[in-house]
């Protein structure tokens, strides 16, 4: 279960999180799993530290309608609990009432502008500038990707003509386009056929050039980086996932090339592994790059003068650059988004270097 409700009006601030003990989340049988109410919550939210949970419990914001044996899911009566280290079995309900000084309210006039590429009656195609998170997650939940679409959509969502949702992601970091589906009926077509890879899509890049070929089709297999302490950092491994990204060097200046990567499967940061293991690593990329302690600083916001100067840029330089997809209005549709500036920029000042 989402941290937050699909259907929720995001021109309106959240009052509460709602969250069920799953025994599967934690890999254990349903009979086995207990565990404190806190260390279930920091398993969520992830962004607060273990003492600010603790205080959040403690002042009430916490309510629990615990499980049993004569109600799995739990009474329906949720009763606020204040002790951290009540134990928790699968099927409990946990609400978290958000306390009214972080809520958000996040009116049309705050959030940044929509730059739609194509429309028509079934999806918008949109271009995400970099650093904007495509919902609200986490320690992002402010002025995201869908809270502009509700915000340049507000009369079609609030009379329910247009429910958007998203066909597919892209990283706070990385740019370019993102398809939206405009009805609830529509998107699981969408989303089909980015699961069936039925969808063409190339991205751009700026990477570190060390002598990579002008073209080349990487076929590495790709699984989760087992040596490395961060959880979500992938790498190429013999017992991986099938995958593959044509490269093809679109231009070279003065140590770092524009490349261009089609992809022809969809495995987490496949660009940035492949290219990463190629010795070509994407500038900017925290993860991917050289040390895994940039990437652990910046999740801290601790970066350092000297980390700042080794990234050159604030993100890592990945860009949707072209996606072509089935519209059940139009038919075959092909999007382009053009380079970004703050990667257009480096470019140019490497060209004149």
């Amino acid at each position: 279960m989402g941290l937050l409700p699909k259907d929720r009006d995001l021109n309106r601030p959240q009052e509460q999180v709602e969250l069920v003990v799953d025994a599967s989340d934690f890999q254990v049988k349903v009979d086995e799993l207990v565990l404190r109410l806190d260390h279930f919550l920091g398993e969520h939210l992830t962004w607060r530290s273990r003492n600010s949970i603790q205080k959040l419990v403690r002042d009430g914001f916490v309510l629990v309608d615990a499980s049993s044996p004569d109600h799995p899911e739990g009474t329906g009566t949720s009763v606020v609990e204040k002790r951290p280290g009540r134990k928790l079995r699968h099927g409990t309900r946990v609400i978290v009432v958000i306390p009214e000084d972080l809520r958000l309210k996040i009116s049309p006039e705050e959030v940044g502008p929509l730059d739609i590429l194509y429309e028509d009656e079934e999806v918008v195609a949109l271009d995400k500038p970099p650093l904007v998170a495509v919902h609200p997650s986490g320690r992002h939940m402010a002025d995201t990707l869908i809270q502009r679409v509700h915000a340049h959509f507000r009369e079609e969502v609030e009379s329910g003509r247009m429910v958007p949702r998203l066909c597919h992601r892209l990283d706070r970091e990385t740019s370019g386009i993102v398809l939206v589906a405009k009805h609830v009926e529509t998107h699981p077509g969408l989303m089909g056929q980015f699961e069936n890879r039925q969808v063409g899509k190339a991205y751009l890049a700026l990477v570190h050039d060390v002598g990579l070929e002008q073209c080349l089709s990487i076929t590495d297999p790709i699984g989760q980086a087992r040596a490395s302490d961060i959880r979500l950092k992938m790498a190429v491994r013999a017992d991986g996932l099938p995958s593959r990204t044509d490269i093809e060097v679109l231009e070279r200046a003065d140590g770092i090339s524009l490349v261009r990567c089609d992809l022809f499967t969809g495995r987490q940061h496949q660009i940035r592994v492949h290219l990463a293991a190629r010795g070509a690593p994407i500038v900017g990329d925290k993860l991917y790059g050289s040390d895994d302690t940039i990437f652990l600083r910046s999740s801290a916001d601790e970066l350092t003068a000297q980390d700042r100067r080794a990234l050159i840029l604030d993100r890592h330089a990945l860009h949707n650059h072209y996606l072509r997809f089935t519209s059940p209005a139009a038919g075959e549709v092909q999007v382009t988004s053009p380079l970004p500036p703050d990667m257009a920029a480096l470019l140019e000042a490497r060209r004149d270097s």
